[in-house]
């Protein structure tokens, strides 16, 4: 298991904007991943005193980050960061999240990458049942390696 710690040596999320606490398992197409975080009432992402389901594509986005992150790591580089500029075929089954009492999980699979892009599809559920599900698009910063 990969904790919040190692998890923030990889992307460029740090502190409460952080969000994942934990990486369960990964390989070189998918990842699965554990926060706690959305019950805080210090959260950065909350507003009016709630976290909206719409925050879910954040975590999304950040998994496909760490993802990266632990990509890149396996062969001794650093990943290059991204700018998130698509999201599509997203569905909320709730309003909001930060009433729920147990942990978060995230599934995300890579579907298409190229140089200086990437696409990946992610899913995430509490207490096994599908919270928000979409695909999100990340175009990569700086030079190709």
């Amino acid at each position: 298991m990969i904790l919040r710690d190692e998890i923030q040596a990889l992307i460029p999320h740090q502190g409460a904007m952080c969000l994942w606490d934990e990486v369960l398992d990964w390989d070189e197409a998918t990842i699965r991943l554990r926060a706690r975080n959305h019950r805080d009432p210090a959260h950065p992402l909350r507003s009016d005193g709630r976290l909206r389901a719409v925050h879910l594509c954040e975590y999304g986005a950040q998994a496909m980050a760490v993802h990266g992150g632990l990509r890149a790591a396996g062969t001794g580089a650093r990943a290059r960061p991204g700018v998130l500029v698509a999201l599509r075929g997203v569905t909320l089954q709730v309003e909001r999240i930060d009433d729920l009492a147990g942990d978060l999980e995230c599934e995300a699979q890579a579907l298409a990458e190229s140089a200086d892009s990437q696409q990946y599809a992610f899913r995430i559920t509490h207490a096994g049942t599908l919270l928000a599900e979409g695909r999100a698009a990340v175009m990569l910063q700086g030079a190709s390696a």
